[in-house]
């Protein structure tokens, strides 16, 4: 029995598939870019030249160009890029600490407004009490009512979609959500959010890492 529950809570915090290659601009100069590769110390490269199968096509004092894996992907300062990634979208990223009782709470947005999330891989959507639902201007009379089953027993809610969505460096856009009724002790970050993250742990640290 205990292996079975720790073979669910594992599964809870999966690592999806890693990435080939990170690379992060730390430094722009006419014709250079200082990059940072999988985590290491920085490197200075010139246009033409490549370092760790990345190579810089070009470079001015706004952002740099690096071509990985035959892709080309454009970056400034502080933006990463990650080898086999979409399209040559940028990196976004959270990372979060456990408090201690084991919770992954952080501040985020929901339309712009600022909203304390707990990361709750059991929670099908991103899930707002009334309260923080009207500070992010939801308007439930688009939504569908349904009944949730919650702590304190049965209660209304409203399915909805949240124009965009913003845990750290993420941001989401037409994210699936719940209105509750009543106030929630914290609002959930739940699957319709976290289903688009690469979620990695390291003990008390989880990251959040944008998929799509």
């Amino acid at each position: 029995m205990a292996n079975s529950s720790l073979s669910v809570l594992c599964c809870a915090f999966v690592a999806f598939p890693a990435w080939a290659v990170d690379v992060g601009v730390v430094g722009l100069f006419p014709g250079k870019a200082v990059l940072v590769i999988d985590g290491g110390a920085p490197r200075t490269v010139s246009v033409g030249a490549s370092i760790s199968g990345i190579r810089l096509i070009a470079a001015d004092g706004d952002s740099a160009t690096v071509e990985i894996s035959g892709k080309r992907q454009r970056l400034a300062i502080g933006q990463h890029v990650h080898g086999g990634g979409s399209d040559g979208a940028a990196s976004q990223t959270a990372s979060l600490t456990a408090d201690s009782r084991g919770h992954f709470i952080t501040t985020g947005t929901v339309n712009g407004a600022t909203i304390r999330f707990m990361v709750d891989t059991g929670a099908s959507s991103v899930a707002l009490g009334a309260s923080d639902a009207r500070r992010a201007n939801v308007n439930i009379r688009n939504g569908r009512p349904i009944m949730v089953q919650t702590a304190n027993g049965v209660t209304q809610a409203w399915l909805v979609t949240f124009d965009n969505v913003r845990v750290g460096d993420v941001v989401l856009h037409g994210v699936e959500g719940t209105v509750h009724q009543q106030d929630l002790p914290v609002a959930l970050l739940g699957m319709s959010f976290l289903n688009r993250m690469e979620m990695k742990r390291d003990g008390q640290t989880m990251t959040l890492r944008k998929r799509y």
